[in-house]
């Protein structure tokens, strides 16, 4: 019995768990003549801007022009392989939506420790584009919350840690 016990005290003392962090990001409904879903991408900056981390892509298919999302091309898109299993997915319409990321997204397992910014990204064809930063730390051992707005292409933003 105690040797039972010892064996699962070891089983869930195992690795430490890095944390989470959710994003929760608006993309806004906008009263415009000719509206197209904005192509969006999201991912982990280090304090000198290098991309870390590649977190999410939402595109229509057309690789064509993911080069308008600028600083994200810059940084990941030109060497990127697409489509990337878990990372890309098809563009969003107006709306709210809530993404989590752990150290079991194939991105952050091997994140080292440090500080880093989430990226978000958007444009839209016969529309604008802008860019949010958050700043946060990882892996996560407080438990915060951060808010962000964008000017026109991107609604509320709100990142939310978990140890």
């Amino acid at each position: 019995m105690l040797k039972r016990f010892f064996c699962l005290l070891i089983l869930s003392t195992g690795t430490a768990h890095a944390g989470s962090i959710q994003l929760e990001l608006e993309i806004p409904q906008l009263n415009v003549a000719e509206y197209h879903r904005p192509y969006t991408a999201i991912w982990l900056e280090d304090d000198s801007g290098q991309a870390r981390a590649h977190l999410q892509l939402w595109y229509d298919g057309e690789t064509r022009w993911l080069n308008e999302l600028r600083r994200w091309w810059r940084r990941i898109g030109r060497s990127a392989t697409l489509p990337a299993d878990g990372i890309t997915g098809a563009t969003r319409g107006p709306g709210v939506y809530t993404l989590t990321f752990d150290d079991s997204h194939p991105e952050l397992k091997e994140l080292a420790a440090g500080n880093y910014s989430l990226v978000i990204e958007v444009s839209r064809e016969v529309g604008g584009r802008e860019t949010v930063r958050l700043p946060f730390s990882w892996p996560v051992t407080d438990a915060g919350e951060q808010g962000a707005s964008g000017t026109s292409e991107l609604g509320a933003i709100r990142l939310v840690s978990t140890p």
